[in-house]
């Protein structure tokens, strides 16, 4: 059975740092895209960071610099350090590597609060 738990979230002011974590199992990261999106109130998902089965890496200008992703194959788990956070980064984040996957994780309850206060 595949299963992803999200981990890490929590408060902090603005400036401040935080690291998600994504441990998986029942599959590998080898040859998975894997990555990270987020769902703010009255919003839909939007992609965080995503890095590929090559190793390519994905994400918006709102995050360029200031988040970075990282995989763990020896502990399973996936990491999203985020540094220099803003209010406007506040969200559930979800361990989804495309939109589908995180509406699905969305409606099942999953996913890491984070809050940035100002």
């Amino acid at each position: 059975e595949v299963q992803q738990v999200e981990s890490g979230g929590g408060s902090v002011q603005a400036g401040g740092s935080l690291r998600l974590s994504c441990t998986v199992s029942g599959f590998t990261f080898e040859g998975s895209d894997m990555g990270w999106y987020r769902q703010a109130p009255g919003n839909k998902c939007e992609l965080v960071m995503v890095i590929d089965s090559n190793g390519s890496k994905y994400y918006p200008d709102s995050v360029k610099g200031r988040f970075t992703i990282s995989l763990d194959s020896a502990k399973n788990t996936m990491y999203l350090q985020m540094n220099s956070l803003k209010p406007e980064d506040t969200a559930v984040y979800y361990c989804a590597a495309d939109y589908s996957e995180c509406m699905e994780r969305l409606s099942r309850g999953q996913g890491t609060q984070v809050t940035v206060s100002s």
